[in-house]
């Protein structure tokens, strides 16, 4: 299932007893999870059709868990097609949380396609924050379109480009960087990644370009949330490390993930959380930017 180069990195990283855990984790049958689209329903209402169509579920950190084989019975729920749940990883949803965005803020969203972060801020926050979603890749940011569209998320502007390209006048309250990454942390049985050294140095190439750039687009005094679904020390703690470097104070997330497996990380105040039945292997971190 995973590369041998993988393994031994991650029995580096964290030795060989936690090393087994992860392993472990990758084997499981990982469920699917959703969440309420707060812009167009509630979870009352969420509820109600998941009974009427007999499809058996599990309250998570404010989400929904079912078995994996059951995916297909949630896209066929009419909550599913009016845009009303979100298929989500419950690791993917606990940047927005962390990143706390307020009404009335300039946001900024780096890496937004499929879109389920941008429409969990906008989500979070009634409607009232002024959205910036950047997305390079032409067809991903038609499915991000696609998406926000679906998911009632208005405010949103997209940008099919580069977010490191942006005008370096533009300023943010909060910008959510969940960068490019090796996957690391979302291997399943049907899906053994693509893990290898050479995308390992492309991606934590573009994680730090991508951060340099977040902490010259933010106001003073900003929020920075950087993010990955990765497992490794290069693209988590020394990413964090590195922001540090360039003037960023790392606080706390303050998320505590129900049911989830932390692991141990050099980033003080990040969560590193481990893969299992429940979630992907996931790293958040937060920033102030002075």
């Amino acid at each position: 299932m995973e590369t041998e180069a993988l393994v031994l990195r991650i029995k580096e990283a964290y030795g060989e007893e936690i090393a087994g855990e992860i392993e472990r984790g990758w084997r499981a049958m990982r469920k699917t999870t959703f969440r309420t689209n707060a812009i167009k329903s509630d979870d009352g209402r969420t509820e109600a059709e998941l009974k009427a169509a007999g499809v058996e579920y599990e309250r998570i950190n404010g989400a929904f868990a079912v078995g994996g084989d059951r995916a297909s019975f949630v896209r066929e729920l009419k909550a599913y097609e009016r845009g009303e749940i979100y298929m989500q990883s419950l690791s993917s949803m606990l940047p927005p949380y962390a990143l706390g965005a307020r009404a009335g803020e300039d946001i900024l969203d780096m890496c937004a396609a499929p879109g389920g972060k941008t429409s969990q801020i906008v989500a979070l926050t009634g409607g009232g924050a002024f959205v910036t979603a950047c997305e390079k890749d032409r067809f991903r940011a038609e499915r991000l379109k696609h998406n926000l569209a679906l998911m009632g998320a208005g405010r949103v502007n997209v940008m099919v480009k580069d977010a490191c390209s942006l005008d370096p006048a533009m300023r943010f309250d909060r910008i959510l960087l969940d960068a490019p990454c090796t996957g690391s942390g979302t291997i399943t049985p049907s899906s053994p990644g693509k893990y290898s050294e050479k995308l390992l140095v492309s991606c934590v190439k573009a994680q730090r370009a991508l951060l340099t750039k977040a902490m010259t687009l933010l106001k003073k005094g900003g929020t920075l949330v950087y993010s990955t679904c990765s497992l490794l020390p290069e693209e988590n703690e020394e990413a964090a490390k590195f922001a540090v470097s360039r003037g960023a104070e790392l606080v706390g997330t303050g998320l505590a993930p129900e049911r989830a497996r932390l692991l141990p990380t050099m980033a003080r105040g990040a969560l590193l959380v481990a893969p299992d039945e429940y979630y992907e292997g996931f790293f958040v971190a937060k920033f102030v930017v002075k």
